[in-house]
């Protein structure tokens, strides 16, 4: 991987971690056309990441600090955020522990991410069609938005898509189900992100490529930064229907070019 391969897989990643398009599925999609070896393929792609889970800690810093002093304080709704958030992390880090292994193998191909954007596309169109947009966020719903978290795990499926579908289903503002969600998907990504970071430190690949996924993460959170800004004021206003029909036509290239 050259320094522009790089910089172009975390932009990549930067922009697709936060619309509900699936930042995995569009990697995959990218290494494949690029042509470039994937034997560290996940690894890689969890330190990108990481460092847009940084972008989501730098944005979101005075909602987490509320959270933290609100919990201390004893507030009521940032109790029900915080444990909302644990409850939520659940599901995404059992389902991880139990298919790594297949992530790093049966889930990297691009005919699994035609298949699963299309299907995801479907989630986000029932999510608005049935959407109320009247309820308010609780412990078991937080629990809830973590089951379609981790169905993100599957590459194409989408993280910010799965938990914002999920928070319209359970009546929650597009609003705060995407600023749920960004927030749910932090613990999951610096845990994988750390855990991939040492992986490619033990194999001495942070080593002979430092540099380049050094550029890489820098660009994943600065494109991330901007996705997350632009996600949170499109949702005030739009439908998810221009994603849906993204995936779709995303999918349908895909077949036809893979």
């Amino acid at each position: 991987m050259d320094v522009v391969q790089g910089i172009a897989l975390g932009i990549i990643q930067g922009l697709t971690e936060f619309l509900p398009v699936s930042s995995t599925g569009h990697l995959i999609l990218a290494r494949t056309f690029l042509g470039l070896n994937d034997h560290y393929g996940l690894a890689v792609d969890a330190v990108l990441q990481l460092a847009t889970a940084l972008a989501v800690l730098l944005y979101f810093r005075k909602d987490i600090i509320l959270l933290i002093q609100g919990c201390i304080g004893g507030d009521r709704h940032a109790r029900i955020l915080g444990w909302a958030l644990i409850v939520g992390t659940i599901p995404g880090v059992a389902a991880g522990l139990l298919l790594e292994n297949t992530m790093e193998t049966v889930f990297r191909s691009a005919a699994l991410v035609a298949g699963t954007l299309a299907a995801g596309s479907l989630i986000l169109l029932m999510a608005e069609k049935l959407a109320t947009q009247r309820e308010k966020l609780t412990i078991s719903k937080g629990f809830a938005i973590g089951l379609f978290q981790a169905l993100a795990l599957i590459p194409g499926m989408s993280r910010s898509g799965m938990t914002i579908s999920g928070g319209l289903f359970l009546g929650l503002t597009r609003e705060e189900a995407t600023r749920f969600g960004f927030l749910l998907s932090f613990p999951i990504i610096v845990g994988s992100g750390l855990k991939k970071l040492l992986e490619l430190w033990s194999s001495g690949v942070l080593v002979a490529e430092g540099a380049v996924i050094s550029l890489a993460a820098i660009a994943a959170f600065l494109s991330g930064l901007l996705a997350i800004h632009f996600m949170i004021r499109f949702v005030r206003t739009h439908s998810l229907i221009p994603f849906v029909v993204y995936r779709l036509a995303l999918a349908a290239v895909v077949l036809l070019v893979f």
